[in-house]
C-alpha cells in the first residue's frame, strides 16, 4: 500500500497495477433559498474529471467529457459523466491499468474542473478527490484531497502520474486555476502547466 501526501512529493508505484482517481461533491443552492435554492439543488452543479495522457509535454489523449476509453485498449477509462453530483460514493472515475499503458505515454495528468458554463466549484460543496491502489481486484483508498472552498478557480490538477523507467510514480498537486469554460485547449494547457 502506498500513502500520498502533498508534502512527501512523488511516491513510488512499485506494485501497484491499476490506480484510481475519483471526484465526488455535494450540490448546493448556494444561500439562496425558496424556489430558485430547490431549483439549483434539482440540477445539481456539473464538475468534470479529466486524465490527459502526455507524450513529453504534448497532450496526446484525453479521457472524460465524451471520451471514455482514448487510448482503445482499456489503459485509461473514464467511468462516465455525473452532471449533478448526486448520489454516494465517487461521482466520476478514472482508472489507469498501468501494464497496458503504451509505452509513448511519459505522464497522465489528473485535473478536475467545472468545465461547462454555468458550473462552478462555488457550487458545490465537499469536493473531495479519492486516489485508489485498485490492483488486485480490490480498491484500497491511499489519499484523499480537499481543495480550498475559499478559491474561485474552476479548475484543479489533482495528481501526475510519471512513468520513470519501466516504473511508475504518483504526485499529488492539489493546485487549483482558471480554465476558460467549454475550451478543450484551455484545459489542456492547464494540465501541461502542472
Amino acid at each position: 500500500m502506498i500513502t500520498l501526501k502533498k508534502e512527501d512529493g512523488p511516491a513510488d508505484l512499485d506494485g501497484v497495477t491499476h490506480l484510481s482517481i475519483g471526484v465526488s461533491w455535494d450540490p448546493t443552492g448556494g444561500s439562496s433559498g425558496g424556489v430558485m435554492g430547490v431549483l439549483r439543488r434539482k440540477t445539481g452543479t456539473d464538475l468534470d474529471l479529466i486524465a490527459i495522457a502526455m507524450q513529453g509535454a504534448d497532450p496526446v489523449r484525453l479521457a472524460g467529457l465524451d471520451s471514455l476509453d482514448p487510448m482503445g485498449n482499456g489503459s485509461v477509462v473514464h467511468s462516465g459523466d455525473n452532471q449533478t453530483g448526486r448520489g454516494d460514493g465517487d461521482d466520476e472515475t478514472v482508472t489507469v491499468e498501468f501494464a497496458r499503458v503504451p509505452e509513448n505515454i511519459t505522464s497522465i495528468v489528473f485535473v478536475a474542473a467545472a468545465y461547462k458554463k454555468g458550473s462552478s466549484f462555488q457550487k458545490a460543496r465537499n469536493i473531495s478527490f479519492k486516489v485508489y491502489d485498485a490492483s488486485g481486484g480490490s480498491s484500497q483508498q491511499v489519499a484523499d484531497i480537499w481543495p480550498s472552498l475559499l478559491s474561485s478557480d474552476n479548475g484543479c490538477a489533482v495528481a501526475k502520474a510519471v512513468r520513470v523507467g519501466g516504473s511508475w510514480k504518483l504526485e499529488v498537486i492539489n493546485v487549483t486555476g482558471k480554465i476558460k469554460q467549454g475550451d478543450e485547449h484551455a484545459l489542456m494547457r492547464f494540465a501541461i502547466s502542472k
